[in-house]
């Protein structure tokens, strides 16, 4: 990685918001360490990055969902000299449809990607950051992570996982010298998204209320080199979290059950 620079490794860095990270992260001159599964999008990216911002990315496919893939992706880079001074928890999964309609397979998938991959990717790379006494985490949540949604069921529940845990993590690590941001996007145009529009007819929301990719990464970044808590991007978004924690849990329930069934 070229000196001076801080090293970021993103996951989930093929496409959609993490993609956009990677670009942002790369614009203003940070070294990158790009994680997915998919080995060729990765070099592509790369490729683009290396040659438009002169930055030097590292690509590394592993899929995270594995037991032990963050363990091992840590000592492979360890080994290599390459420390990681941001960590951007990007990588996730979406299932839409009623809870009893998804496997137990996929509901598995969720959580196994959404949290518990996420966790162990924080607790193998969080130390090193400590024992520096600097390092940034970012880890994308959603706006889901507010409410309870049916037919999001799963992925509602993991991203408030996401959203307490990087909550804790902030007030725990106040004066280390490590921050942590939680990105909480609307719903965004990435392939996940696009690919539960796809499989549920149902599932069709005007254009105007999906975000864009590129201002979510931007947002994010900016809340990221901040040391911003939580960072919701979009104004819509914004109001419409801070109302659902100013409203009763019934009221809550109740309106997120209209939401969650007009998608089916």
């Amino acid at each position: 990685m070229s000196d001076g620079s801080e090293t970021v490794l993103i996951s989930g860095a093929s496409s959609g918001i993490g993609a956009e990270l990677a670009r942002v992260f790369a614009e203003h001159g940070h070294d990158l360490i790009l994680v997915a599964r998919s080995a060729d999008k990765l070099e592509q990216l790369a490729d683009e990055l290396a040659k438009d911002h002169s930055v030097s990315v590292s690509v590394r496919p592993a899929d995270l969902s594995q037991p032990g893939a963050a363990e091992n992706l840590h000592k492979v880079l360890r080994r290599e000299a390459l420390y990681v001074d941001i960590l951007v928890n990007n990588a996730g999964v979406l299932e839409h449809g009623l809870f009893r309609d998804i496997t137990p397979r996929d509901h598995q998938r969720i959580v196994q990607l959404n949290v518990a991959s996420l966790t162990d990717m924080i607790a193998h790379f969080l130390p090193d950051m400590l024992q520096r006494e600097s390092g940034r985490i970012m880890n994308v949540a959603s706006i889901a992570a507010f409410l309870p949604i049916p037919t999001l069921a799963s992925y509602a529940a993991t991203k408030a996982y996401v959203l307490s845990l990087s909550e804790a993590l902030e007030n725990e690590l106040r004066a280390t010298g490590v921050t942590v941001t939680a990105l909480c996007p609307g719903l965004t145009h990435t392939p996940m998204v696009d690919q539960a529009q796809d499989h549920s007819a149902g599932f069709k929301l005007p254009s105007m209320v999906v975000g864009d990719a590129a201002a979510v990464a931007r947002e994010g970044y900016r809340g990221c080199m901040k040391g911003t808590p939580i960072v919701v991007p979009g104004t819509l978004n914004l109001a419409s979290t801070l109302a659902s924690r100013a409203t009763p849990k019934w009221l809550v329930r109740r309106l997120s059950g209209v939401l969650g069934r007009t998608t089916i």
